[in-house]
């Protein structure tokens, strides 16, 4: 199976859960918005608003799978999961991991909204009083209590993986949080990392992990930048 992966094609974003899980995987998949170059996100658009479809997609990202379009990430990752070995054989286990990833999904809205509080149509700029109010609460309330929870899943399973004996898409879908925080946010999360060790210590295992390790060195691994969900403004990181 070949999989075709529809996002945006400069930022990393929700579809970087994906490309993450595919690239773990091995899997034979094409960023069509990427390798098209300038077709790719009219191509992209073309399908979303392609009125013969039974079942749209809302928006980015979404995957095509032969004639199946699989929409919004967590959607997709439960999609992917069973079939690139990295979910639960059981559906307990299956619906866990599920569970844990729309609370992931959760997370990233709350980062986003950091810099955005109040509206995404506006500039930095034009909210920046609501934006260094959001992010002074996120970090004394939101952050400890999110990942205070994964920290704790995470010791519950026995400290390595967060789901089952072997890693699962939750997994480097946490390791993708660590990663963007330590970018939006160096200074606040130095600090924190020390009360949540067993979540940083799946971090670096999932860094040296051959796959992730090869992909995170290559061009296909787009940088963070100040158009994605984690954005780096000084005075938020005070």
């Amino acid at each position: 199976m070949r999989y075709e992966l529809y996002y945006w094609p400069t930022i990393q974003g929700r579809g970087e859960f994906i490309r993450l899980t595919l690239e773990e995987a091995g899997a034979d998949y094409v960023d069509v918005a990427r390798r098209a170059g300038k077709r790719g996100v009219p191509v992209m658009m073309k399908l979303m608003q392609d009125r013969r479809l039974p079942r749209p997609p809302y928006a980015p990202p979404f995957l095509k799978a032969g004639k199946t379009i699989v929409a919004q990430t967590a959607n997709v990752l439960l999609f992917l999961g069973p079939r690139l070995k990295l979910a639960p054989r059981d559906e307990a286990g299956r619906l866990w991991a599920h569970q844990l990833q729309l609370t992931i999904s959760d997370l990233v809205v709350e980062i986003h909204d950091t810099h955005h509080p109040v509206s995404s149509w506006l500039y930095f700029e034009e909210q920046r009083p609501a934006a260094r109010r959001r992010s002074k609460d996120f970090w004394r309330y939101r952050v400890p209590k999110f990942l205070g929870y994964f920290e704790r899943v995470l010791k519950n399973n026995g400290g390595k993986f967060l789901v089952g004996r072997r890693l699962s898409y939750v997994d480097l879908s946490l390791f993708q949080i660590i990663e963007g925080l330590r970018y939006a946010f160096p200074k606040r999360m130095k600090h924190f990392e020390r009360k949540i060790p067993d979540l940083i210590a799946l971090h670096d295992r999932v860094t040296k992990r051959p796959r992730i390790a090869a992909y995170l060195a290559s061009p296909r691994r787009i940088p963070f930048s100040q158009w994605g969900i984690y954005r780096y403004f000084k005075e938020l990181d005070a």
